[in-house]
């Protein structure tokens, strides 16, 4: 019988789940392992040190657990930080999350993109050498939101999340002329992976239409590239869910989506 891959997906909360997404669907054979760090959420409010310390034994802790084929850091505050700690610790691959700043770039039009992200992603030097190597001649803006990844967590849980917060986080992205297209802002990268959890109110509220790169597609042709493709079509495995605070999980309708229709256990 064919032995099933297990995925863990990491994240500091619930936006590694907009990865997972992806991911299941490129693999639906695998059992998914999704870890939630709560215990530490947000990862914005720590120090480099202080994430880097927390992470790389934890992630040791959980590949001893679960031992996973492949281990995914849907995260781009720890990914930015951690994965060359992770490879030299760990045999198991690795796929990270960074800002899609070089697609973005390319596709741009107006030659004006924005990155959305964690105060802590958008400050920090892994990201500035990602525009200086990839901007291709566009002007890159910078914005650091603070509150749009707990916003995000708290409409995921059900509680209303008004549009004047999120359009508040949001407003930053929106540079230039307003009445001439050619002018302002085309390409919004999210650099968080909670965003894409509030993708339809963000296209709802934004001043005009943009595009929005969310790196999860691509995060999951790299496992594809890594564990090759399926081959099965049928889901055969199952998937965990662990809260590292030890809470359970009480959103299990909610979750399923993002699960491929799976309860996770």
């Amino acid at each position: 019988m064919r032995t099933l891959p297990t995925i863990l997906v990491f994240d500091s909360g619930l936006g590694g789940l907009t990865v997972l997404r992806e991911v299941v669907k490129s693999r639906p054979d695998a059992h998914y392992v999704y870890v939630a760090d709560d215990a530490f959420f947000p990862y914005g409010h720590h120090g480099e040190d202080e994430i880097i310390a927390r992470v790389v034994p934890l992630i040791g802790e959980l590949i001893a657990a679960h031992a996973p084929a492949l281990v995914v850091i849907a995260c781009n505050t720890a990914s930015t930080l951690v994965m060359s700690h992770l490879r030299e610790s760990y045999r198991v691959p690795f796929v990270g999350t960074v800002p899609a700043i070089k697609p973005a770039c390319a596709k741009s039009t107006t030659k004006r993109v924005s990155v959305l992200g964690t105060r802590g992603t958008v400050k920090r030097e892994y990201t500035r050498a990602l525009i200086r190597d990839f901007a291709q001649g566009c002007d890159v803006t910078l914005v650091g939101s603070g509150e749009l990844a707990s916003l995000a967590e708290t409409a995921l849980s059900g509680i209303e999340v008004s549009d004047a917060a999120i359009a508040a986080e949001l407003a930053p992205c929106f540079v230039g002329d307003r009445e001439n297209p050619s002018a302002r802002t085309d390409t919004v990268v999210l650099a968080c992976t909670h965003y894409p959890l509030l993708m339809d109110r963000l296209v709802a509220l934004a001043p005009w239409k943009v595009d929005w790169i969310d790196p999860a597609p691509a995060i999951a042709r790299r496992v594809v590239d890594l564990l090759g493709p399926s081959g099965i079509e049928a889901d055969l495995a199952g998937a965990e869910m662990i809260f590292t605070s030890g809470r359970p999980h009480r959103l299990s309708r909610a979750l399923m989506p993002f699960f491929g229709g799976r309860v996770p256990a």
